[in-house]
């Protein structure tokens, strides 16, 4: 019955969207796993430029960012967020869409978390990645259900020549310069003519984080300053990949990751109306087998399949106080997790003709969720639930088109429909409304359908100048939580809940001449059927727990909620970003994102959507003053955004209010020893800026670095 991060599960989805040209397998030296890749229209960026599409190894390692939602808060249109609360989840923004509408991929293999998606951006390393790309608003129905905002998929490296190797160490300090913690990275493979093989090892350890010196403590019992309490972190992953390349149009690839975390969970600084949880996450591992492949049929068909088992095993720990050593209160409980998923994809490109290509996709997805919460009484007895299963399928179908309207210009239009069967919801409990002891029950079974539909026109206006604008509805399936979740018995389940929906419009392009380039572009959606959690009148009880349920005269149930279809609203934005070489030696680069969200929920006229700032950006300079030296100063901006204060007492109405505003300096100095060993050093947040991005939990203060890089 845990209502914490359900059990990451890898479902298969393939990337991919229009390009003028896709490279062949064998001509790519670029060190990206091709088969794993988003086929993006802008031109690729070189180095640490970044732009709204990709984000290279390079850049992420030259602005030290070892997690995924600190790495794509580089990027324009992107806003990474906290969760608040002892979940301690770290979150992602795509315009304004959020975790549950934007799907995360590996190489294309979707990750899904079946029982409430409740993603935590921070565990995903970013060391070894080779390359993370967004899909915003506009991402093509060929990549399977879910993409109503946008997709983010992680590229894994791929060895690039005979002998490749990249190791990479870093030390972190704190404020006082004490020791803080590390990351590394080793990747060791070869590349053959027809084959290729990789082993890689990715490692992130936080022993604290400091807050900032002008920290105030309120409350000395939820945080007493300098060290932040319950800041601990530890991830590790491993990956082996082998692939075979028979010939210039042909891979086949078969990867195996493995991967372990831990996690604590800071309390809020002043919260003394919600009582804390002292809770603590000492493990969260997957493992992970995918087969990819991509097979020419021919001079104008292409077969591309995926195929994926994984699981994942996770715990979640709740203690008396916060010392985390016993467990003897009613609150106290360990709630472990089982969780397995298995599915596939297939793809097929035929090209009718020169100016005309067909696309047609399948998608399946086989979803199986455990759980069994063992509880704890004031004695310390330990009760175990029995086994809850949640079973789920999901399917999807696609077909697209691409037409070249004339050599420099070309439409693509695509449409899918997506279908989901819930096979089983198992729930330990009381039903809602009943009296009696717990029972293992089911909820209702209810399947459900959608569609989804798109079109795009691509304009390469001169060699410099291409332009694009693209027009995309597309929904996504509401959780087992949505659905189900009672909340500890403050919540009606709702298993005819709808999808969601966004209808997203885009216009914008790039323009590249000489050594400057420059991208915008101009966003709107439209929201409806967005799922919020509305009050209910009275729940009538009942007499048993079977159907059917018959009302107790003078029985009800009040101060209840139930998730429905019942949010409508619109965001719309703009994103620009631009780079340029001013001299030999001296590159700069910035991206601007100004985005408006209005979420109406007519049951609630003070909430506000949270987590975005209204106004964001990022600038650096490159500069090289002489040969094997780099200088590189960076600053993060952002605007206030809104959040919820969490003490306010349930009497009392909820308020929201802006907070988040800063300006995150950050200084990194490189110099290459050798043409294979490079050192460095480096801080953020140098300022020692104070700022919370969700009510409560402040983000970390000044912190330094030490780095060691060895390629060959």
């Amino acid at each position: 019955m845990r209502f914490h991060v359900a059990a990451l599960l890898l479902a298969g989805s393939v990337f991919t969207a229009q390009a003028q040209a896709e490279t062949a397998p064998e001509d790519d030296q670029s060190g990206r796993f091709s088969l794993g890749q988003i086929i993006v229209t802008a031109p690729r960026t070189q180095g640490i430029e970044i732009d709204g599409s990709t984000l290279s190894s390079d850049a992420i390692h030259m602005f030290s960012r070892t997690a995924l939602d600190d790495a794509v808060n580089l990027m324009p249109g992107v806003a990474a967020g906290n969760s608040g609360g002892t979940r301690n989840e770290r979150l992602v923004f795509v315009r304004g869409f959020d975790r549950f509408q934007v799907p995360l991929s590996i190489d294309g293999i979707r990750v899904y978390l079946p029982a409430d998606n409740r993603l935590d951006y921070g565990r995903f390393l970013t060391t070894d990645i080779a390359e993370v790309q967004v899909a915003k608003g506009y991402a093509s129905v060929l990549d399977g259900p879910g993409a109503m905002g946008g997709a983010i998929n992680l590229v894994t490296r791929k060895p690039a020549k005979a002998i490749d190797i990249d190791v990479r160490g870093t030390v972190n300090f704190d404020n006082d310069a004490d020791y803080a913690g590390y990351s590394t990275s080793a990747m060791i493979g070869t590349r053959q003519d027809k084959w290729y093989a990789q082993a890689s090892y990715a490692r992130s350890f936080t022993d604290h984080w400091d807050l900032p010196n002008d920290f105030t403590p309120r409350n000395r019992t939820l945080e007493d300053g300098g060290a932040r309490d319950f800041s601990r972190t530890e991830d590790w992953r491993v990956n082996a990949k082998a692939g075979f390349t028979p010939n210039a149009t042909d891979e086949y690839a078969l990867s195996y990751t493995y991967q372990e975390g831990s996690k604590g969970a800071p309390l809020h600084i002043s919260d003394t109306v919600t009582a804390p949880r002292f809770w603590d996450w000492p493990e969260w591992n997957i493992t992970s087998v995918y087969f990819l492949s991509t097979t020419a049929l021919g001079d104008r068909a292409t077969l591309k399949t995926r195929a994926y088992y994984n699981q994942f095993d996770s715990i979640l720990r709740s203690f008396n106080d916060r010392t985390l050593t016993t467990q003897s209160r009613p609150y106290a409980f360990d709630s472990p997790y089982e969780d397995k998923a298995w599915g596939g994809s297939l793809q097929l490109d035929f090209q009718a003709s020169d100016a005309d290509t067909l696309r047609l996709a399948w998608h399946c997805r086989h979803d199986r969720h455990v759980e069994f919460q063992t509880s704890f009484s004031n004695a310390g007895a330990a009760t175990t639930e029995p086994r809850q299963t949640q079973t789920e399928e999901t399917f999807s179908a696609a077909l697209e088109n691409e037409l070249k309207l004339s050599p420099d210009l070309s439409f693509t239009l695509g449409g899918s429909f997506d279908w989901r069967n819930l096979i089983k919801a198992q729930e330990y409990g009381a039903p809602l409304g009943t009296s009696g002891a717990s029972v293992l029950y089911e909820y209702p079974r209810r399947d459900a359908d959608t569609w989804n539909l798109q079109g795009r026109f691509d304009w390469r206006a001169s060699e410099a100048l291409n332009l694009h604008a693209s027009l995309s509805s597309r929904a996504r399936f509401p959780t087992i939580f949505e659905r189900f979740s009672q909340r500890f018995n403050t919540a009606i389940p709702n298993p005819a809940l709808k999808a969601e929906r966004a209808t997203n419009a885009e216009i914008g392009g790039s323009w590249a001449s000489g050594p400057v380039r420059v991208e915008g572009a101009l966003f709107y959606s439209w929201v409806r059927d967005a799922i919020f959690s509305v009050p209910t009148p009275a729940y009538p009880c009942t007499a048993s727990t079977t159907p059917p349920a018959v009302p107790r005269p003078g029985c009800a149930l009040t101060n209840l909620s139930q998730s429905r279809n019942v949010g409508k609203g619109h965001y719309y934005g703009v994103e620009l970003s631009v780079s340029a070489t001013i001299l030999p030696g001296l590159d700069i680069g910035a991206n601007y994102t100004g985005i408006k969200r209005v979420l109406d929920y007519a049951a609630n006229p003070l909430f506000r959507p949270t987590g975005v700032p209204t106004h964001k950006g990022f600038v650096y300079l490159d500069w090289s003053p002489v040969e094997r030296l780099h200088i590189i100063p960076s600053a993060d901006l952002a605007s206030n955004r809104w959040t919820l204060f969490t003490a306010t007492p349930a009497s009392q109405p909820q308020r929201y209010y802006r907070t988040g505003a800063y300006v995150n300096a950050a200084l990194r100095v490189d110099y290459a020893l050798t043409d294979n060993v490079e050192i460095g050093v480096g801080g953020r947040n140098l300022f020692d800026d104070y700022y919370t991005l969700t009510d409560g939990f402040p983000e970390p203060g000044r912190t330094l670095f030490a780095n060691l890089r060895v390629r060959y």
